[in-house]
């Protein structure tokens, strides 16, 4: 008897790879096969061996290096050419060659197309579906019929739509796939076209949509209630022109909406925002930060009304615990919020703190002066931090070291050179120090000037790098005039924060952003959240997003 458990497929190493600037190695297809098989999907497509060298070899690899537990590895083709034999159809044959247990075959189910594209009957279309699916099925493969073009097919010739799904699941087709090539179709339309293919073949059916209509995760969900049990997707929605139907989000929607623990375990969906990371990494292209589950905005929270209920009860503003997908709550630091936004952010940050004391009513009057003024706290939380713990010290926070100056130089010598030299005049305990950097810019020289002085002193600045850069001209100037906001991500190794400073200056505003990220390192390592009631079990300031080097 068939296996009729839920059936999720993955097709990011396929129809993903389609995506505008996204080109992984076999490598990094290799290694998202892992992540995606961890995740606990059931199958992962590999990609078309035959047709594609870099499938031919991800292929040769996997029977050697990747060993899957969870999920079987399934090589995408298509249906024998017209005329010919499948036994001599070379494309056929390099299926078989790839070794992969499940074989998805793609195949007409649109007249025009039969006629256009493949230029062939429509009789000798369901003799080449039927032929190639028996074929594979005597060679031991599980094989799957990606129906293309099904429901505009279906809308077309209704019954030349169902011969292609009965002709399939006659030769022996495990599932049925109608996709939603072109990606126009809505909920309804899915819907009513999956029930009635359903009713007239008796087939199993399985979804593949994709997303230029915007609804190709709701047109998804609304093909598994019409009876759909087989469902493909791709990490973040990858796919070409607007991407596919996205199977994180896919996922979490039937498991934690429709009850579908079949879909994916309860303790893997914990792992899903991790995963998401992970092959966000590896691609180079990471999910949208509002990505439904998986993003890094997806559960934070900035307006000032939101964080006053969200101190009550975190679900009434939260459709989900976001821990039930490895995602956290996030406050947003900014003009919009008030003192429970502080407090949200403080408690965030591990600070024992309540919305009425007079800390974080400082602290949130600051807030309001300094992003009025052009100042940005949301991807700034080191910078935040730093201001609740003057407000908490009441004003008196010893500072680790104090500039007196710092300058910044830079000349072109003869050949074309550019050179450019910061130093810093600062003190220790009331004793003088000074250094200096040289840098491909101004901002590396500080930067580097600042650990030639205070290396020595704070071995922990060793590790810290600037990661990432930004600057953004406001609106408050005119021309080369206007004031500028630096934004400037951090990391030690292990972490990343960022830092905002504000000038009229662009070097003042980086010099300003540098210099919280070394006190911020200082003041949180040496003591300072002992002397201002820190928890000491908190956790560091949350990673800024990364943000594009400008420069």
């Amino acid at each position: 008897m068939a296996d009729r458990r839920f059936q999720l497929y993955d097709t990011t190493l396929r129809d993903g790879t389609q995506q505008e600037g996204l080109a992984p190695t076999v490598e990094d297809k290799l290694a998202v096969a892992r992540h995606l098989d961890a995740f606990g999907v059931g199958f992962i497509e590999g990609g078309w061996p035959g047709a594609i060298p870099r499938d031919t070899e991800f292929f040769r690899r996997a029977r050697t290096e990747l060993t899957l537990h969870n999920a079987e590895l399934a090589a995408f083709g298509a249906t024998r050419r017209p005329g010919t034999l499948v036994t001599t159809d070379p494309q056929v044959r390099a299926l078989l060659e790839a070794e992969a247990p499940v074989v998805t075959l793609v195949a007409k189910s649109h007249t025009r197309h039969v006629e256009l594209a493949l230029r062939t009957t429509l009789a000798e279309n369901l003799a080449m579906i039927g032929s190639t699916v028996r074929h594979l099925v005597r060679a031991g493969r599980r094989v799957f019929v990606d129906a293309e073009h099904y429901f505009d097919g279906h809308l077309a010739n209704r019954e030349y739509a169902l011969e292609v799904v009965r002709a399939a699941a006659e030769a022996g087709a495990e599932a049925v796939v109608l996709c939603d090539t072109n990606g126009g179709s809505l909920p309804d339309g899915i819907g009513a076209v999956v029930a009635d293919t359903l009713t007239a073949t008796g087939a199993r059916l399985g979804i593949h949509c994709h997303d230029d209509s915007g609804c190709a995760v709701a047109n998804t969900l609304a093909a598994v209630d019409a009876g759909a049990d087989h469902v493909q997707g791709t990490a973040h929605g990858y796919g070409e022109r607007c991407g596919n139907a996205n199977l994180f989000t896919v996922a979490a929607n039937l498991v934690l909406k429709r009850g579908r623990g079949d879909v994916v375990p309860a303790e893997r969906l914990r792992e899903m925002a991790e995963t998401g990371r992970a092959i966000g990494e590896l691609t180079g292209v990471h999910a949208h930060p509002a990505a439904p589950y998986v993003g890094a905005s997806a559960f934070a929270h900035k307006a000032g009304l939101h964080a006053s209920a969200l101190r009550v009860d975190p679900d009434l503003y939260q459709h989900i615990d976001p821990a039930r997908v490895g995602n956290a709550m996030r406050t947003l630091v900014s003009d919009m919020g008030g003192r429970s936004s502080i407090e949200l952010k403080a408690r965030e940050l591990g600070y024992e703190v309540s919305a009425g004391s007079e800390p974080v009513a400082r602290a949130a009057a600051r807030v309001k002066e300094l992003e009025g003024r052009g100042y940005s706290f949301e991807s700034a939380d080191a910078s935040f931090e730093l201001l609740l713990l003057e407000e908490l010290a009441g004003g008196g926070l010893e500072q680790p070291f104090e500039v007196d100056a710092w300058k910044v130089g830079v000349e072109e010598r003869s050949g074309g050179e550019v050179r450019t030299e910061g130093s810093v005049r600062l003190r220790i305990d009331g004793a003088p120090l000074a250094a200096t950097g040289t840098g491909n810019g101004p901002v590396n020289a500080l930067d580097r000037a600042l650990h030639q002085a205070l290396d020595p002193f704070f071995p922990e600045l060793a590790r810290l790098e600037l990661a990432d850069y930004q600057v953004r001209v406001l609106g408050n100037g005119s021309g080369s005039a206007a004031a500028a906001r630096v934004l400037i991500t951090f990391t030690d190794g292990r972490r990343r924060w960022g830092t905002v400073g504000v000038d009229g200056n662009t070097v003042a505003a980086s010099w300003r952003a540098l210099l919280d990220a070394v006190r911020y390192v200082l003041l949180t390592e040496r003591g300072a959240d002992h002397r201002a009631g820190r928890r000491t079990d908190a956790a560091p300031a949350a990673a800024a997003p990364a943000v594009a080097v400008a420069g």
